[in-house]
């Protein structure tokens, strides 16, 4: 009788513990087969791939470093913007997705990232761009060339940008003609952006990073479509 005991206790110990595990592996693995048969699985897609410019088309001194950032340092002459070719551009168009990546500027650095871009040679006019630039700790009222701001179309609504030399976190949300950026966790823009400019399909087209004939720094270049 004794040995027929502790054999059942065994046994029920063992049963204990598998029934634990069950009961933990369904717990893990609920929010995945939720996701899963929600269709609702973020997917990230690199847009620089921390090698090489892979991808993109520029004639500007863009650079991979070994550390996998994506750096633009102008050389000798290189000055001011309109040097479009210089840009950093996508290959393919985008639309309906969710840009996000982190950049780190100078004191008194500037520079933009431009989105629904139709002619690589006209980006200012034929595209959007949503400014990169040394704002941190602005009092003044903010305007559209402040950081995060959307160039000649709206300011952001409260100045979320870190100081010069630190890194910052941007992410741009671009769906049908609505557009919603987050800087730093701080929800900056939300508009419609055909109501604001008449143009079909606003922010359907190519992605770029400016050359704005200063250093800079990105990392982390990632897209998901939705």
């Amino acid at each position: 009788m004794i040995v027929r005991v502790e054999d059942f206790s065994q046994e029920r110990t063992v049963r204990y513990r598998q029934l634990n595990f069950t009961m933990l592996l369904s717990l893990v693995m609920m929010p995945i087969t939720t996701t899963l048969l929600g269709g609702s699985v973020e997917v990230w897609h690199p847009l620089f791939n921390g090698k090489d410019l892979t991808g993109w088309t520029t004639t500007g001194n863009w650079r991979a470093t070994t550390d996998g950032v994506l750096v633009i340092q102008p050389r000798p002459g290189e000055m001011g913007w309109q040097r479009y070719a210089d840009y950093l551009w996508t290959k393919k168009e985008y639309h309906d997705y969710v840009l996000r990546l982190e950049y780190k500027i100078p004191s008194e650095g500037n520079s933009g990232i431009f989105i629904g871009v139709k002619n690589k040679q006209n980006p200012v006019y034929e595209g959007i761009e949503i400014q990169i630039l040394d704002s941190h700790g602005k009092k003044e009222a903010l305007t559209p060339h402040d950081c995060g701001g959307v160039i000649g179309i709206q300011p952001p609504k409260i100045n979320a940008a870190r100081p010069a030399g630190e890194w910052n976190n941007i992410q741009i949300t671009c769906q049908e003609d609505h557009l919603l950026v987050v800087l730093n966790g701080r929800q900056i823009v939300d508009l419609n952006v055909k109501q604001k400019i008449g143009r079909k399909h606003p922010l359907a087209g190519y992605i770029g990073l400016q050359d704005h004939g200063l250093p800079l720094e990105f990392r982390n270049v990632e897209i998901r479509n939705l």
